[in-house]
């Protein structure tokens, strides 16, 4: 069986409205992405918690699929009329095949190699490194898979700052991709906290599946105590909002890790963490930053 994918092009005010109003219309999908991509005119989008963005592109691509008999005329005209443009805009066809799309999923995704002993691998990959310290992980619904700038930062600065028996929070954990690399190369106990009840349980399952031993809450619930070393790749917006909790968590003499953090955004976190630490950037990355300090030494915790 095949389906039919159609592309159409319109403007970022319309785009949204467009894509909803096609899948009132029959399509069985929506995406929209920016119609310079790939080009020079490309059009970054970031967004956080309390940031004001963009509505999307000035030219927003959207591409849409329908089941084989459909009327793609029909549903493009209607649909324009449903999202208020003045006319409906041209669009262009493709025979989307049957295919594995499990396969076709995972075959995008190959083992990391994040340093010359920690690799990531998906679980239907064999370890290239059997004797490194090898992250099994799936690309999921949790954020953190390796391959984004900020995590390997932190990735890089867990590998290099971890000693044995040191305690570990992670500030935001996600998938647990940063608290189980810290439990295989020796941090113990070692904790994490998410927001987000779906990322507790897929953290919990990925260190079920590396055989370590932590503990993952969601942070509605208390987090008590103080630990060795905190590291939070989270946003900027919401590492400002939660300095005090997070830096309250570090132990006298303890380190602590901030990432997902732009570079333009380094200098105001450094000076609202200065209340607690002082915090310098340790490492740079396509953009992104990872800020380390570490707490002044009092009674030990």
């Amino acid at each position: 069986m095949a389906w039919v994918s159609v592309t159409l092009e319109t403007d970022c005010a319309h785009a949204e409205a467009l894509a909803d109003a096609l899948m009132e219309g029959g399509a069985l999908s929506a995406t929209i992405e920016d119609a310079a991509a790939g080009t020079n005119e490309e059009t970054p989008q970031f967004g956080e918690p309390g940031s004001i963005t963009t509505p999307g592109w000035e030219r927003s691509r959207i591409a849409a699929l329908f089941e084989p008999d459909a009327d793609i005329a029909a549903a493009v005209l209607v649909a324009s009329r449903e999202a208020d443009l003045t006319e409906a805009p041209t669009y262009t066809t493709e025979a989307v095949e049957e295919q594995n799309w499990v396969q076709l999923t995972q075959s995008q995704f190959e083992p990391i190699r994040v340093s010359q002993r920690l690799w990531i691998v998906p679980s239907w990959h064999t370890a290239p490194d059997p004797d490194a310290i090898n992250l099994i992980l799936d690309p999921g619904m949790a954020f953190g898979t390796g391959s984004h700038p900020t995590t390997r930062l932190c990735l890089e600065w867990l590998e290099r700052t971890v000693t044995a028996g040191q305690s570990l929070l992670d500030y935001g954990c996600g998938s647990g991709i940063l608290a189980i690399a810290a439990a295989k190369l020796g941090a113990t106990p070692v904790d994490g906290v998410d927001i987000d009840p779906q990322a507790v349980v897929a953290a919990e399952a990925n260190a079920e599946r590396n055989d370590v031993s932590t503990r993952f809450a969601v942070s509605d619930q208390p987090i008590s105590g103080q630990f060795d070393i905190v590291v939070a790749n989270i946003l900027a917006n919401p590492l400002k909002a939660l300095a005090p909790a997070i830096c309250g968590h570090v132990c006298p003499g303890g380190q602590l890790a901030l990432s997902g953090i732009l570079e333009e955004q380094a200098e105001e976190l450094i000076g609202i963490y200065a209340d607690w630490l002082p915090m310098h950037v340790a490492d740079t990355r396509e953009g992104w930053v990872c800020l380390t300090g570490r707490k002044a030494r009092g009674t030990e915790c």
